[in-house]
């Protein structure tokens, strides 16, 4: 059995404790210029994302392959219902995963605690049995929603002086997302494709492994960072001999409550069944859009807001659906797209097959090389006065997105003919995408932080994640259709709603800055 969180981090090896003369900080300049501390939260984030990366890229090939080649032999309705349930679980649970970390025991804590559960997923996903292929997911999902945010709020605390240096941190930070995410299908997605689905799996949890090791080896660079809950250090602290956060805890139980209770109104209604896969999917899409418009009916009439305040709520509120319909289209990359390229695609280089989940690597390849383009286009423009404002990018993003869908159109229609087409259509549609990304990812994380009341900023950001898990959800719903509706039909009924959507925002951009209130 492993240690116990709390084992290791009291000990010396693990991380310094407060020295005489007050806390120990992290230490500096050993990692380009950067506290040391950066380069273990780089590489645990590395292979962190190697280990979900190179599941994600398998998952749906895996649950769709037939029984006798190692596959579950579900339909694609059953695989994509399955994969957005995954993937929505993911977002949702880095809020329960802050919370605790903030209330009770600290962002080290939680990433490390993270970073076992995630490894033990993936090595129960190694066994044979669907029993641990739904307990691997389940512990995926719990392990994700404590190491992801709290990871980044570490790296955040390793420059209490802010500035510029804090954002060239954070670049290099997320330089390592992208080098795991690149690097994972190639080597996760060969091995389950083209050996064993198991042992793909096995090597991602492998990999997690590495992640949580150098994470406790070099946690003695990380200084005093993380080890304590925030509320700990005098933001909210509770009444003597109280736990802090009581009254946030029974707020969170009553939610919970509420959602059981909708779940069982919903099931007795027929709305939806929840003994499928599909009828849970569409009951947690119903349950997020449910909290979502609650949250913002309250804000709204009992939140205590300002006028302006409430304006840019208002403004919140439209990116959010924005976002959640990019991600409804853009997390295709995992579900639909990947079949189309196992079934539809010529993937055949010099007589050997490419592995369909190699294909996954491209995005990633992408931002790195594209990010620096965009981050320089943006200062660019801002000099000479010609910076897009957020909704326009918004807009650009979610037509790029609709563009690659018009290309996946094509595509398909040419595989109508029963041939299998040129790689270089998935190519072309992920380069579109991957625009979009950089237009509206960055853009709608750093837009949220701006608008949110000064006092509200973290539950905002949490709200925030809500659409991207919606977007999830939807994601796999949609890819169900991939077996049961015409290609040309599903991908362009995609491009249709994201370029409608994108030229919507664009007519109403004007309004939007004026509700801002001065942010751009």
């Amino acid at each position: 059995m492993p240690k116990t969180p709390t084992s290791e981090f009291t000990s010396d090896s693990a991380a310094p404790l407060a020295s005489p003369g007050g806390p120990t900080p992290p230490e500096q300049g050993g990692f380009f210029g950067h506290p040391r501390g950066l380069s273990t939260l780089f590489f645990t984030e590395l292979w962190e994302r190697f280990s979900y990366y190179g599941m994600r890229a398998l998952l749906i090939l895996f649950m769709t392959a037939a029984v006798e080649k190692g596959g579950l032999g579900f339909d694609a309705i059953k695989a994509g219902a399955i994969y957005g349930l995954y993937t929505s679980g993911v977002y949702l649970a880095a809020m329960p995963g802050g919370w605790l970390a903030d209330r009770v025991i600290g962002q080290r804590r939680a990433v490390l605690s993270g970073g076992i559960i995630i490894a033990l997923g993936h090595f129960s996903m190694a066994l044979p049995g669907l029993f641990f292929f739904y307990l691997g997911l389940l512990l995926i999902v719990v392990g994700t929603g404590l190491l992801k945010p709290n990871i980044s709020t570490m790296v955040g605390d390793l420059y209490p002086e802010g500035g510029a240096r804090r954002d060239a941190g954070f670049s290099i930070f997320y330089m390592g997302i992208n080098i795991g995410a690149f690097l994972s299908p190639l080597v996760v997605g060969y091995l389950g494709e083209k050996v064993d689905w198991h042992l793909g799996f096995g090597v991602a949890g492998v990999g997690m492994v590495f992640g949580v090791i150098q994470y406790v080896v070099g946690g003695k660079h990380l200084g005093q960072v993380g080890l304590e809950p925030k509320d700990a250090r005098g933001a909210s602290p509770g009444t003597a001999g109280q736990p802090a956060g009581g009254g946030s805890r029974t707020l969170g139980l009553a939610v919970v409550g509420v959602l059981v209770g909708l779940l069982v109104v919903l099931q007795l209604l027929g709305v939806v069944d929840l003994t499928t896969a599909v009828g849970l999917a569409s009951a947690g899409g119903l349950i997020i859009v449910s909290l979502a418009l609650a949250f913002f009916a309250y804000m709204f009439t009992a939140g205590g807001l300002d006028a302006g305040e409430k304006r840019r709520l208002g403004v919140i509120g439209v990116l959010f659906i924005c976002s959640a319909i990019f991600w409804a289209g853009f997390e295709q990359a995992g579900s639909s797209l990947n079949l189309f390229a196992r079934e539809l695609t010529d993937r055949v280089v010099f007589g050997w097959e490419v592995p369909a989940s190699s294909l996954q690597s491209i995005n990633a390849l992408l931002i790195i090389g594209l990010a620096p383009v965009f981050a320089w286009l943006w200062v660019w423009l801002n000099r000479r006065g010609r910076e897009p404002s957020s909704p326009a990018k918004f807009s650009g993003g979610l037509v790029l997105l609709g563009a690659g869908f018009g290309v996946m159109v094509l595509a398909s229609l040419a595989a109508a003919s029963g041939h299998k087409v040129s790689p270089l259509w998935l190519v072309l549609t992920y380069l579109l995408h991957t625009l979009g990304e950089l237009s509206l990812s960055p853009v709608g994380l750093s837009t949220v932080t701006k608008l949110a009341p000064a006092r509200m900023v973290g539950l905002m950001m949490g709200v925030w994640f809500m659409s991207v898990s919606l977007g999830n959800l939807i994601a796999g719903l949609v890819a169900g259709g991939f077996e049961a509706m015409p290609l040309p039909q599903l991908f362009g009924a995609v491009a249709a709603i994201a370029i409608a959507a994108g030229l919507v925002l664009a007519l109403f951009v004007r309004p939007i800055r004026r509700m801002m209130g001065g942010v751009h």
